[in-house]
């Protein structure tokens, strides 16, 4: 079977897990940050998408850093929906790195350590460097093997060209074996880095398409290079500052990263890598790309964690900050103040607040419609407007809970589009929030621990709404 470069086999065989927020693609909004409708996966929110849209523009022309942005509203108002759209819009390149509120307190490091190592995973470093590169399409690989194993070394010759000149290049037993771990034939178009002599397939040549009947779709063609064979061409490499603090701070190096137990790393080298990155940023080498850094349910963190965040914001080597929290005036974590949203007021007062918006009748029913597409269920139409009607009485996500539960049983039923029957089936073996609590009213004097005293029909009622 063909071996495939790494960059090829993340584009054919990416895989992605069917999940809560799989189907959001951007913030779709257009090229004057208008929202539209329906687009990218998002659905409503108009005004929230179109500030994140603004905000989004300002960290890809640089202009913002050290700023923080609070996403606040309702439960299932598609907060964390915004912050992925954001991610998902800010492309590959720009860093974006998302924990919890709660992850903090279930780690084997210090809170303020977690958060710094947080925040340097949502900074990038673009380090720039020139190379020699061999770049031609291989006419001919000739290798010479001994005829006993271990008498004598293998040699071996490699004919490259380009457009305008063609050139043998001797190769040595390490080149021959790169050669063959690679799978070189004629016919490929490679790259060969002078200075490490890693070879790198970049496709075959358009002039050998016609060489066999059958091709993988793997196989991918290229022009033969133009030029001389010879280029010095810029390489750019991005890592974030958290991988190049992990690299320095372990004796393995490199390696470190794959090991998982990053632990606490010393001040010293944090300050020390620092130093160097603003030596690279002066000379031209390196630029610094402030990515985001988004923190769910914030109204977890305490108020040590709080006033450390003040802190790092006023850092010039900080992220933008993307908060979010579905508390209204709730205690401070570690106080017995209250606040809103469980923020203390001096943070608040250095956030963007971005609120969203429970959804629409029509909204819910759009957002069903892409969860069906995209979870590759079939639903009927009148299945569809009862789904709508149970998301605006309970709560969207559970409407979304029912889609795949109301496939499975139209699957046992061997159907093969979703009718009323099956949500209604589904609707009652599955309780809401508020069945579930009238349930736990009527029959909590069975349950352990239940309140023997009576209890008022008025709390009753205010406990199922």
């Amino acid at each position: 079977m063909t071996e495939l470069k790494l960059s090829e086999t993340r584009d054919l065989t990416r895989i992605e897990r069917v999940g809560a927020h799989s189907h959001i693609r951007g913030l779709g909004l257009d090229s004057s940050l208008e929202p539209r409708a329906v687009s990218e996966g998002m659905v409503g929110q108009v005004s929230a998408r179109k500030a994140a849209g603004v905000i989004l523009q300002m960290i890809k022309d640089g202009k913002i850093a050290g700023r923080a942005v609070l996403l606040a509203g309702q439960p299932g108002t598609g907060k964390t929906a915004i912050a992925m759209g954001m991610a998902k819009s800010l492309g590959l390149e720009t860093p974006f790195a998302m924990i919890a509120g709660s992850e903090l307190f279930s780690l084997e490091m210090s809170k303020t350590e977690a958060l710094t190592q947080a925040f340097r995973k949502a900074i990038g470093v673009r380090i720039k460097e020139e190379t020699e590169v061999i770049e031609g399409e291989v006419v001919e690989v000739q290798i010479d093997r001994p005829a006993v194993a271990g008498a004598a070394a293998k040699t071996g010759k490699l004919t490259l060209k380009s457009t305008e000149m063609e050139t043998v290049y001797d190769l040595g037993a390490k080149m021959i074996e790169a050669i063959g771990k690679e799978k070189v034939t004629s016919g490929d178009v490679i790259a060969i880095d002078k200075a490490s002599g890693k070879i790198t397939k970049l496709g075959r040549s358009f002039s050998r398409s016609r060489d066999f009947d059958a091709m993988g779709p793997q196989v991918k063609f290229v022009q033969c290079p133009d030029g001389e064979l010879q280029k010095r061409k810029e390489v750019v490499h991005c890592v974030t500052l958290h991988e190049i603090d992990v690299i320095n701070s372990r004796t393995q190096g490199f390696l470190a990263l794959f090991t998982g137990d990053t632990g606490e790393i010393r001040a010293e080298v944090r300050e020390q890598i620092d130093t160097k990155v603003a030596e690279w940023k002066e000379e031209g080498k390196a630029e610094i790309v402030p990515g985001v850094l988004f923190i769910d349910e914030v109204h977890m963190l305490d108020i040590e964690c709080f006033s450390f965040l003040n802190r790092a914001l006023e850092n010039e080597m900080s992220p933008i900050l993307v908060v979010a929290t579905n508390r209204g005036i709730t205690t401070i974590r570690g106080t017995n103040y209250k606040s809103p949203h469980g923020i203390p007021i001096d943070l608040l007062d250095r956030l963007l607040i971005i609120s969203t918006q429970p959804y629409t009748e029509d909204e819910i029913r759009k957002i069903l419609d892409i969860r069906c597409q995209e979870e590759d269920v079939d639903m009927s139409e009148g299945a569809k407007h009862l789904l709508t009607k149970i998301g605006v009485e309970t709560s969207l996500r559970y409407a979304i809970h029912l889609i795949t539960a109301a496939a499975l049983a139209c699957q046992k039923r061997k159907g093969k589009t979703v009718e009323l029957d099956d949500i209604n089936r589904v609707y009652n073996l599955f309780l809401d929030v508020k069945r579930s609590t009238q349930y736990l009213m009527e029959y909590q004097s069975q349950y352990m621990f239940s309140e023997t005293g009576e209890v008022d029909e008025d709390d009753t009622n205010a406990m199922v709404q």
